[in-house]
């Protein structure tokens, strides 16, 4: 997975910091809940611009990313799915099914899905024509959001602290995330933990 986003998006410009597992015997081990949390933490703290995550279906982590505050993050299976997500939702996450499909030249599959993430600007609609119908739901759908979400400080001090401590337990977490992250608020917080 890690081999083939990198494969894509650094030669389009992207930089790609891991912050999942990194074997399957990882004592960090991340549930689909830990990854929404985890996509939460990194996209309002400044940590990251985009996240890529995903479980076996690819369903639970996007739910539990989507239970975040501004995080709109879409199912992604194959290529025209990437497309359409970027181009028309222009959201900041996607999940992929990492357990389902994975036979032979699976990493092709991954590949052109995140080419069709990255390789255009976000947004830009689908049909080119219906683009500002596009951008004013997106618009809509994010006040809503703002309307029916905690910020991500609040939402950090009501979680389980023991999930939130197992979420941030990853072996470079500390290490990508501090040098990354923006918000003074979210970065103090997870420290004093």
């Amino acid at each position: 997975v890690h081999d083939a986003l990198t494969s894509v998006a650094v030669p389009l410009g992207h930089e790609v910091h891991h912050y999942g597992m990194y074997t399957p015997e990882d004592s960090a081990s991340l549930t689909y809940v830990m990854n929404g949390l985890l996509t939460g933490i990194l996209l309002n703290s400044g940590a990251a611009d985009f996240v890529i995550t995903g479980c076996g279906t690819g369903m639970g982590s996007m739910l539990a990313a989507n239970a975040m505050p501004g995080v709109f993050c879409g199912l992604v299976i194959d290529p025209t799915d990437a497309f359409l997500f970027s181009q028309i939702n222009d959201g900041n996450a996607m999940s992929m099914p990492y357990a389902k499909g994975f036979g032979w030249a699976a990493e092709l599959n991954l590949q052109d899905c995140y080419r069709k993430i990255f390789e255009n600007e976000g947004g830009a609609g689908y049909p080119k024509e219906r683009a500002h119908f596009m951008a004013a739901n997106r618009s809509i759908l994010k006040d809503m959001k703002k309307a029916s979400c905690n910020d991500m400080l609040t939402t950090l001090h009501n979680v389980d602290k023991d999930l939130l401590k197992a979420t941030i337990a990853g072996e470079k977490f500390a290490e990508l995330f501090y040098a990354n992250a923006t918000d003074e608020g979210i970065v103090s917080f997870l420290k004093g933990l």
